[in-house]
């Protein structure tokens, strides 16, 4: 689904009466089809939306098939500061919960193969099942699509980059990670029917599968990124040629439950 983002008030509103006018409909119909009072349609297309709620805002723009994501100017180079900062929370987050269950972890393990690249954020290694999970880590829910494409990329590649570390996996599972915060599970509710799909086991099936794995498992957990801030040491620093193996330290993350 395309997405509208960077775009100020007057532009966004222009844009969605010019859309609503190629279609030919009224303001009425887009309320309609978007669920929303006729009042939103007026304020939004004369770009009045400070007092909008965000929700009405991408359900008139659902309409339509794009997607709304406001952003935050001012901050330059501090914005990769900041998600970079949240990132490595996350994956500390991650490392120290499976190694609490036994997992040996690698961060940002990077790929080449047959013309397909990228970096894995945290592949684990559980040795007495064979059992290897790729995991993706994302400070905020964006694209659907390009999360799912490129996730399924890693999973599909990751025995034979576990090969190289002399991992030989028996069995490849896949775990979605973000941050515990009301944005983010109202994201994925808002997307429940694509994600319980790709990823259908939550906190409580994957606890269970990480303590004992057996087959193969998808599912997507939230987690605090607090503690893994100070324990994101422990992974080691980013390298894109074979990184450090590592084990974190034991320390429970606090994580949200479904």
């Amino acid at each position: 689904m395309p997405i509208l983002d960077d775009m100020d008030d007057a532009r966004l509103g222009r844009l969605v009466r010019a859309l609503r006018h190629r279609r030919r409909w009224r303001q009425v119909d887009l309320a309609e089809r978007a669920a929303v009072g006729h009042d939103a349609i007026s304020n939004l297309e004369a770009g009045r939306i400070g007092a909008m709620r965000t929700d009405s805002i991408r359900a008139i723009v659902a309409a339509f098939g794009l997607s709304y994501e406001p952003s935050i100017r001012g901050l330059g180079a501090r914005e990769d500061r900041l998600l970079d900062e949240r990132h490595a929370g996350l994956l500390g987050s991650c490392a120290a919960w499976l190694s609490g269950f036994g997992w040996l972890t690698r961060a940002e393990v990077s790929y080449s193969e047959w013309g397909e690249r990228g970096s894995i954020d945290l592949l684990a290694w559980h040795a007495p099942t064979a059992s290897l999970l790729v995991i993706e880590v994302k400070t905020e829910l964006v694209s659907i699509e390009a999360t799912l494409r490129k996730l399924d990329e890693k999973a599909r590649l990751a025995a034979t980059i576990a090969r190289s570390l002399g991992w030989q996996a028996a069995s490849t599972s896949r775990l979605l990670i973000l941050p515990d915060d009301r944005t983010q599970r109202r994201r994925v509710a808002a997307h429940a029917a694509i994600l319980d799909g790709a990823f259908p086991s939550r906190w409580r099936e994957l606890s269970r599968w990480c303590r004992s794995p057996s087959g193969e498992i998808a599912g997507l957990v939230f987690l605090n990124d607090r503690r893994g801030r100070r324990q994101s040491q422990a992974i080691g620093p980013r390298e894109r040629v074979r990184p450090i193996l590592t084990t974190p330290n034991k320390a429970a993350a606090r994580a949200g439950r479904d």
